[in-house]
């Protein structure tokens, strides 16, 4: 879904007069952000807020500001793979680097905890190792979607 699609299913929900108002912007430009740009040729829109925050993402480099716009939003950033073209097509062995990293963390919650006191440092080894999960996961769940999980070996009773 392109990003003019995205904020035109946004201003159903919300009023455009609202967000106008409320961002001390014209209420046309709020409507040409849910409009094609116009260097496709086919729309009047301008580029939009979601078209300027990944071009900023991209020219920096810096994961933190998307990170920063997850939390904003009562969420958490998880980053893709690097690979995905050359995840494993083995199911045991990838599900085993899930419940390694799994134990991992849990090693790392334990470990913090034993002192009954979880300091910033150790905090931030525990979201370390839970931000490694999820992209892990991630991968496995990539890969089944793209087919390199279809044959699994038959479950023995």
């Amino acid at each position: 879904m392109e990003s003019h699609e995205i904020l035109r299913s946004a201003f159903e929900r919300t009023s455009p007069k609202e967000i106008a108002s409320e961002l001390g912007i014209s209420l046309s430009l709020v409507y040409k952000w849910s409009q094609p740009p116009e260097e496709e040729g086919q729309g009047s829109g301008s580029r939009n807020p979601l078209d300027r925050s990944a071009e900023l993402i991209r020219l920096t480099k810096d994961p933190h500001i998307i990170q920063w716009l997850c939390q904003q939003a009562g969420g958490f950033f998880v980053r893709n793979p690097r690979n995905p073209d050359h995840t494993q097509r083995e199911v045991g062995p990838a599900t085993n680097a899930i419940v390694q990293q799994f134990a991992d963390l849990l090693v790392s919650i334990t470990t913090a905890a034993s002192d009954r006191a979880i300091s910033t440092p150790e905090a931030a080894h525990i979201r370390s190792h839970w931000d490694d999960l999820k992209t892990t996961t991630e991968g496995f769940v990539r890969a089944c979607e793209l087919g390199n999980f279809d044959h699994l070996p038959a479950r023995h009773s």
